[in-house]
């Protein structure tokens, strides 16, 4: 698969130790590149050693628009001090989800521009970098191509070796679409200058020879007001999300303990080729598979089997997704259609109670699973009455 990132710059990785407290951010050294690219409309963030080809990413997120954010790290007082081991700056961006507590922390390796020495100091140019990666993570358009060549351009203080211009790279690869106006760095990428076109009257310090900057705290306050409007419902009730109620660690003991109809029943929600793969057959039907087929496939196989196809789908990063885009789509309005689609009856029918307004936020993830819980709990009596009867 042929890969075009929008965007590419000089980033490495970092670890959370939540063996101490307050937890405690440890980057790591190896040098790295963050990157995103789009795939069948969806954008993939990625973050890959350079010595790593762009198609084999230690990290490959697929991102639901407006889910992710992208913004500066704030450590706490305790995390400032205890600083003296990291081979880091200091600029840490912290990419973040509104569907998930899951959290991923980067730092800027590029040259330090500051020339007062302080470590965390986020110049205009990196907030702006910032800004360009988190407005794609919304899923609006720019145009990168353009938003790259603004870049603003500031002497640097001391830093790691990398030259302070060849952290972030991006080339025209269709012109006709803003948001993916622009690439990046191809599979042997290692940094190169970018810096030929009008290199010397930007070094040599020539009218007109470097952008205007921005005063750093207005660029924090542009950006922290873009995001208040989406993430300030989230903020104030975010009870729960379907992600963090969800992980395989509580779902897959319940696959093992099944038993064979509640296995069948589950193999039900999942496309017939699934059932077909499992038996490596060489033919898989279509997914309007005849019923009688699919539930022949389904019978032919071995409890481990199924028990093994649960355990993929439950372990996948399209489940986590999928989970992660339904409470999106719970907190921003969707309840009363969803609960209706899957006729599950909510509190008010998912409304407010004045106003006809839908619940969103907290609440509606909340009144999502009370009406979840009443339904299983209602099917269970129905089923005991049933047998008693």
């Amino acid at each position: 698969m042929s890969i075009a990132p929008v965007i590419t710059f000089k980033a490495g990785a970092c670890e959370l130790d939540t063996s101490v407290s307050p937890p405690r951010v440890k980057p790591k050294p190896t040098p790295g590149y963050v990157y995103l690219y789009p795939e069948d409309d969806l954008l993939h963030f990625c973050w890959r050693p350079r010595s790593a080809p762009l198609d084999d990413p230690e990290l490959d997120l697929v991102m639901v628009p407006s889910d992710g954010t992208f913004t500066p790290y704030k450590p706490t007082t305790a995390e400032s001090r205890s600083s003296d081991d990291r081979p880091t700056n200091g600029r840490i961006y912290a990419l973040k989800f509104s569907s998930s507590s899951q959290r991923y922390l980067f730092w800027l390796q590029s040259k330090s521009q500051d020339e007062g020495g302080n470590p965390a100091y986020f110049s205009s140019r990196d907030l702006k970098l910032g800004q360009i990666v988190n407005t794609l993570l919304q899923g609006e358009e720019i145009d990168v191509q353009e938003a790259l060549a603004n870049l603003p351009r500031e002497s640097g203080g001391d830093g790691d070796d990398d030259e302070t211009m060849e952290d972030v790279e991006g080339t025209d690869h269709n012109s006709g679409h803003q948001r993916h106006a622009s690439g990046g760095a191809g599979p042997g990428a290692t940094g190169g200058d970018v810096r030929e076109e009008g290199q010397e009257s930007r070094e040599g310090g020539a009218d007109g020879g470097r952008a205007a900057t921005e005063d750093p705290s207005s660029v924090v306050q542009n950006l922290l007001r873009s995001l208040q409007a989406q993430s300030s419902e989230a903020a104030e009730d975010p009870f729960t999300t379907l992600s963090d109620l969800l992980p395989p660690s509580s779902t897959l003991p319940l696959i093992e303990s099944a038993d064979v109809n509640t296995l069948d029943h589950l193999l039900t929600f999942l496309p017939p080729s699934l059932l077909f793969l499992a038996q490596g057959t060489d033919e898989v039907p279509n997914a309007e598979a005849k019923p009688e087929t699919t539930q022949a496939a389904m019978q032919a196989l071995s409890l481990d089997q199924k028990k093994d196809i649960l355990r993929k789908v439950l372990r996948s990063p399209q489940f986590s997704q999928s989970l992660g885009s339904l409470t999106v789509a719970l907190r921003d309005g969707g309840l009363p259609s969803i609960s209706d689609a899957l006729n599950i009856k909510v509190e008010n029918g998912g409304f407010m109670r004045r106003g006809g307004v839908p619940l969103g936020g907290g609440d509606a993830v909340r009144v999502f699973l009370e009406g979840v819980k009443n339904h299983v709990k209602e099917k269970r009596e129905r089923d005991d009455k049933m047998q008693t009867d």
